[in-house]
């Protein structure tokens, strides 16, 4: 068999297996995270851990797939180490950035709740004004 093949099917092999634990592990570990950011609702954390889970597949996989192509024939055993480094090394750095930029956004979500909750009530009114005078009110009927 071609080493070039034996490249791909292992490349595909440990690809799929550190997306998956990478996904079980962010899903599992990362509600609680939602749970808090959504203060408390565990429905719509479960539903939005869901979500994640299923974007972070659909994602992570295409990259995979459409980074499998070698454009160098794999000669020998050496070759078939180098290759297999570069692309599971760019599927660990973008499994890692999408990782980043989920906390990022999450704890951005989650900061903004916390402020909101701390705002203090607008002033409630202290009165009505008439409508009918004032700047706003429509130009009197000329005589």
């Amino acid at each position: 068999m071609d080493l070039t093949v034996v490249a791909y099917i292992a490349y595909l092999l440990i690809s799929v297996a550190l997306t998956t634990w990478v996904a079980r592990t962010l899903s599992r570990n990362g509600r609680i995270f939602l749970a808090d950011v959504l203060h408390g609702n565990e429905k719509l954390a479960d539903a939005v851990n869901h979500l994640l889970v299923v974007g972070f597949y659909l994602v992570n996989f295409g990259f995979v797939a459409l980074y499998l192509r070698q454009d160098q024939t794999v000669a020998d055993a050496r070759e078939l180490f180098e290759a297999l480094s570069v692309k599971l090394g760019v599927v660990l750095l973008v499994l890692g950035v999408m990782h980043l930029g989920n906390v990022y956004v999450l704890n951005r979500i989650r900061r903004r709740g916390a402020m909101e909750r701390e705002q203090v009530p607008p002033v409630a009114p202290q009165g009505w004004t008439d409508p009918k005078s004032g700047p706003w009110a429509p130009p009197a009927p000329q005589a």
